[in-house]
């Protein structure tokens, strides 16, 4: 039974919801235990800081070799030449705008030097030193502003709930099948899950799951596709529940720690619901009664190398071609989707391909290691 088409109880979750009433697709709701994380820029603050004092190390070095090049040009207050002491002694008090008028620069040359040269040093460096206060004071306007530009760019994305062993081989998976990192945001209540997903290019959203306003903070309503990967089922139910409601059009994949729960989880609005348990089990047990056939099904749950099952569109080449004439070319059918309808390769319902058909078939990895159509076995 599908979860899409059949009715679904309205919920409370927060607020009273009357059945039907619409939702808007992009409700923003702010909320100080929801916590946007996202990815963070190439470099980190220690990298920044030693840029800071390389410039104003470079700014100093360049002024006291004008300096020293000038040194006939310039007065000492001690009435001898200047060195390379003074050199620099002049660069950094004039750099810094001390000026103390004890070395000066009287002749042509040097002071159109000072003008044209060490003048816009002086602003660099100052510039450097300021800049690194200001930083740290707007910091938080910056992120304020990165993520409100997040919020207006960002749709049609994958949300993983749930940042646990479940929901990582999730996001490794779908990175790997050529999904981009910025496209996938993780919903989990750990600022360390959060952060994790960050080193993966990944946004994260803070918060609990089953609360409106945190799926709401992760775009829920105008997300394409979303991944309920809750570690307990009841806590599954409910986050699919409220997805669902907001997202209405979504495609929901969710997880099942025991196989009983499996239909509420399609009752609350779940396309797809995948019994980890029980699944675990049966290929356990697969692998010691049939070690051969454990060993093909774990090489097909493994798309890095050997089998992987994907989803492709038909070419204009395979129109009007038996799909099991395929297997000629390496790949085995084993169902035809058309018109949203899943026919397996063992009902004979599909005589030949048709436009818009399309595959899932059983294939070798290819060799260059570039990501394939949808990967369903991964």
């Amino acid at each position: 039974m599908s979860g899409r088409g059949a009715s679904r109880p309205a919920v409370r979750i927060g607020r009273r919801v009357r059945r039907g009433a619409p939702q808007p697709a992009n409700q923003e709701v702010q909320n100080d235990s929801e916590q946007l994380s996202l990815p963070a820029r190439p470099g980190g603050p220690l990298s920044s800081i030693l840029t800071r004092i390389a410039i104003a190390v470079g700014c100093v070095v360049v002024t006291t070799l004008l300096v020293w090049i000038e040194r006939d040009e310039y007065n000492d207050g001690k009435g001898t030449p200047l060195g390379w002491i003074d050199a620099l002694y002049y660069s950094t008090v004039t750099l810094s705008t001390t000026g103390y008028g004890d070395v000066t620069p009287y002749g042509e040359t040097a002071r159109l030097v000072n003008a044209l040269v060490i003048t816009p040093l002086r602003f660099v460096f100052l510039i450097v030193l300021v800049g690194t206060t200001i930083e740290v004071l707007t910091k938080r306007s910056r992120d304020e502003f990165r993520a409100q530009r997040w919020r207006r760019h960002m749709k049609g994305h994958t949300v993983v709930i749930g940042y646990g062993v479940k929901g990582q081989s999730t996001v490794d998976a779908l990175i790997e099948a050529g999904i981009p990192a910025a496209q996938i945001v993780v919903v989990d209540p750990e600022l360390a899950a959060a952060q994790a997903a960050n080193k993966k290019g990944c946004a994260a959203v803070v918060g609990d799951a089953t609360r409106e306003v945190t799926l709401a903070q992760a775009k829920v309503g105008v997300a394409k596709q979303i991944v309920v990967a809750a570690n307990s089922d009841d806590t599954s139910v409910l986050v699919t529940l409220t997805a669902r409601r907001l997202a209405p059009d979504a495609d929901i994949v969710a997880s099942a720690r025991e196989g009983q729960n499996i239909e509420v989880l399609r009752q609350s609005g779940a396309d797809v619901v995948i019994a980890t348990a029980e699944s675990a089990g049966r290929m356990l047990a697969l692998s010691l009664t049939s070690p051969a056939a454990g060993h093909l099904f774990a090489d097909l749950l493994e798309p890095v190398e050997g089998l992987e099952i994907v989803e492709r569109a038909t070419t204009p080449a395979e129109l009007g071609v038996d799909p099991g004439s395929l297997i000629k070319q390496g790949e085995l059918v084993l169902a035809v989707v058309r018109k949203g309808q899943i026919h397996r390769f063992d009902q004979g319902r599909v005589g030949v391909l048709q436009r818009d058909d399309h595959l899932v078939v059983v294939r070798a990895v290819p060799d260059d290691g570039q990501p394939t159509a949808r990967v369903i076995g991964g």
